[in-house]
């Protein structure tokens, strides 16, 4: 039953499966890089338009500054030169008539103003006013300047707020709750114990609704145009890689021997190109397989007829084992015929696997290669392995040869030793065959390289230029094939060895 589209197995797949798409996909990288565009083009276009915005609101700042101070002073001038007791009567004429665009108020005390929280273009205007108001008055006046908001802003020390006053002192709307604009407070000590309070909004009561540059208002165009931009992108690039997909899978097709068929030509002028490309580089390959399956089937044909006569004349022979030993020959060659057109195919030889006495062909081996001059110990004993014949024969042989060829030392023979695995452990089902030379061995840097294809050392490279480097990973691979392994190290006495591991017959 497929999983629910909730389920938590799918939910913690999700990252991974974005991730593969984004950094591993041709259309995920295309979007990383359109979308890293627009938002790198938009982040910089912001930039500069917020710093021009800002260098403007600072201008502002300072201008509106100059102004509201230089109308401070002179009310604080009238004011201080005017008798106390007409003060409070020059006031209400002003409150009434608006003969002035300040609220003023005189307290026997500083009323403790809030100033505007995160905003430094107010911290600005507010030393802008102290200082234009310090070079005006006389020295040591006591000055407090606050930019705040009108709601809940004190005109008292006995806590009378601006949003008591009659409406025809204050403008409603600068208070208004849905929009209030910030007030400019200025109080000063004219005399001790009468602080003069002077409260006044800014030629521009918005000035610093400039800088909120970032809001959604904003941000909501630029962020559809991004998601409109990746959308597009996501479309174009589908249409651009679908080809390529169709590409990638008939190469598959070519790599499991698969009857080639021409792609459609399709997509761009890039695309197109590779398309055709691969079209001629399939039909090639279908033209050298064909060549090549023709050429050793010849051979194969060809070869029969000798091997046919070497049967027959060994029937002529009167030693009945050396007969036996033709005929063993002849067999294999007849199955290595057999098969050279399965070998061109799939690099694979396909015979039938059957139990195999190992010690036996080992020992056939021996007395070949001591009958050709090579010194060799056996320790056999009578063990049985169940795979491919051929193969194993293969396998073993190149490991002699190896053994023979390039760790032979002129006193030391080459040793072959066969065994079963311990009852119990984890090899007690296997037969164990070592082979050991005493050559100079191998650099411990190059154990690990053994068994790869084409792997030569310059040990072997200085004694066999025509050598492809092949034999270990023939052995290595046929191994594998019977579910074995092998084992390489340098023996601690010297020389190098070869460990194999088979299943028992």
């Amino acid at each position: 039953m497929a999983e629910d589209a909730g389920s938590p197995a799918l939910l913690r797949a999700w990252p991974q499966r974005a991730s593969s798409f984004l950094f591993d996909s041709l259309q995920g990288r295309f979007v990383l890089a359109m979308l890293g565009g627009l938002a790198l083009v938009q982040l910089t276009v912001n930039f500069v338009w917020y710093s021009q915005i800002e260098q403007r609101v600072r201008r502002q700042t300072e201008q509106a500054a100059h102004h509201v101070a230089s109308g401070a002073v002179g009310a604080v001038r009238a004011l201080r030169e005017l008798p106390a007791a007409y003060r409070p009567l020059l006031i209400e004429q002003l409150r009434t008539m608006g003969g002035t665009r300040f609220l003023v108020f005189f307290n026997g005390a500083e009323v403790p103003v809030t100033p505007l929280a995160g905003q430094p273009m107010a911290r600005l205007l507010e030393q802008q006013v102290v200082q234009e108001l310090t070079a005006q008055l006389p020295k040591g006046t006591p000055l407090r300047v606050a930019l705040a908001s009108p709601v809940g802003l004190a005109v008292s020390p006995s806590g009378a707020l601006l949003s008591d006053l009659p409406e025809s002192w204050v403008e409603p709307s600068l208070i208004a709750a849905e929009r209030p604009a910030p007030f400019l407070v200025i109080q000063a000590e004219t005399e001790p114990g009468q602080w003069l309070y002077l409260s006044s909004t800014l030629p521009d009561p918005y000035f610093l609704e400039q800088l909120e540059f970032f809001t959604w208002q904003r941000l909501t165009p630029q962020l559809l145009a991004l998601g409109l931009a990746v959308l597009l992108t996501l479309i174009a690039v589908r249409a651009i890689t679908r080809p390529l997909a169709g590409l990638s899978q008939a190469a598959a097709r070519v790599g499991r021997r698969v009857a080639p068929k021409p792609l459609r030509v399709s997509g761009t002028q890039e695309v197109r190109q590779a398309i055709e490309a691969f079209n001629d580089m399939q039909e090639r390959i279908r033209r050298y397989i064909g060549d090549r399956e023709r050429l050793f089937a010849s051979i194969s044909h060809d070869l029969r007829t000798p091997i046919t006569r070497l049967r027959l004349r060994s029937e002529l022979l009167d030693d009945t084992a050396v007969q036996d030993e033709f005929h063993e020959d002849l067999d294999e060659l007849d199955m290595m015929v057999k098969t050279a057109l399965q070998i061109v195919k799939d690099t694979d030889i396909h015979e039938n696997r059957a139990p195999l006495r190992i010690d036996l062909v080992l020992q056939k081996m021996v007395r070949d290669a001591r009958m050709g001059g090579h010194k060799i110990e056996l320790h056999s004993e009578a063990l049985t392995v169940f795979g491919k014949p051929l193969a194993l024969k293969r396998a073993l042989g190149n490991l002699l040869d190896n053994a023979m060829f390039y760790g032979e030392a002129q006193q030391q023979p080459v040793e072959v030793s066969m065994a079963t695995g311990e009852p119990g452990g984890d090899e007690a089902s296997l037969v164990l065959l070592t082979v050991r030379d005493h050559g100079p061995g191998v650099p411990d840097s190059a154990l690990a390289r053994l068994g790869q294809p084409y792997t030569r050392l310059d040990h072997g490279a200085k004694l066999r230029k025509e050598g492809l480097g092949l034999g270990l990973s023939i052995v290595r691979e046929i191994v594998a094939d019977h579910g074995g392994t092998v084992r390489f190290r340098n023996h601690p006495l010297g020389g190098f060895e070869v460990r194999l591991a088979l299943p028992a017959g």
